[in-house]
Formats: structure tokens, C-alpha cells, sequence
């Protein structure tokens, strides 16, 4: 039971992480990647995106589900910097479906990620024998 709720975590982490970096490319490619800084940053997001995501698939270890959270956290954190003050000249909106559809993946990422790395951490439960 404990592998197959380590697989769905897993799988639902590096999806939450996957989308972000899907929609951070899809921005970059609307006009982000023409703004100093933060073109750069999107386009940084996905590549890493598409890395962490991918080694929360093949990798069955707490690193990559952790790394998954911490990717989530700081991009969302960033975003929000980016809607409450501004970051590196662009504020942004909290209306916008590319915006919602990120926020709702990185929660995703975080949550399910922290998730699956307390599971995988556990040691596996040892049976007396009888």
C-alpha cells in the first residue's frame, strides 16, 4: 500500500511541477521572454521544471519529491513578490488563467511533494517473524 501512495503522490507532485513549467514556457513565449531578467527566469523555470519533474518519475527517492516542493514554493513565492511589490520591474496580475492555472500546480507541487517526501523518508515496517 505504502508504494502505491508513494507512486500517486509522485505522480501528482511532478504533474503540479510539469504544468508550472509548461505554462512559465507558454508566458515566455506570449512576450515574458522580450522583459530583462524575467524572460531569462521563465525560461529557467521551465528547464528546471522539466528536470525536477522528470526525475520525481524515474527517481523513487525523497531528494527529487523535495526539490518538487521547494520548486513550488519559491515560484509561487515569487510570484506573489511579483503582485504585492513588483520584481525586477514587472507586477503582476492575479486574474489571468496562465496565472491560476501556475498558482494552482505549484500549491500542488508543494503539498503533494511534502507529501510524498515524509513517505518515502519512513523506513519501511519490519514483521517479526511468528
Amino acid at each position: 500500500m505504502r508504494t502505491f501512495l508513494g507512486d500517486v503522490l509522485r505522480g501528482l507532485t511532478a504533474t503540479g511541477v510539469l504544468l508550472a513549467a509548461v505554462v512559465h514556457l507558454d508566458l515566455y513565449e506570449a512576450g515574458f521572454g522580450s522583459i530583462a531578467t524575467i524572460g531569462p527566469l521563465f525560461m529557467l523555470n521551465f528547464v528546471g521544471g522539466v528536470i525536477i519533474g522528470t526525475s520525481v518519475l524515474i527517481w523513487r527517492h525523497w531528494i527529487p519529491v523535495f526539490l518538487a516542493a521547494g520548486f513550488g514554493a519559491l515560484t509561487v513565492a515569487a510570484y506573489w513578490v511579483s503582485v504585492v511589490h513588483g520584481l525586477f520591474g514587472v507586477k503582476e496580475v492575479t486574474d489571468g488563467w496562465s496565472e491560476i492555472l501556475a498558482e494552482v500546480a505549484e500549491y500542488a507541487a508543494v503539498v503533494f511533494g511534502l507529501a510524498a517526501t515524509v513517505l518515502l523518508r519512513q523506513r519501511p515496517i519490519r514483521r517479526r517473524a511468528a
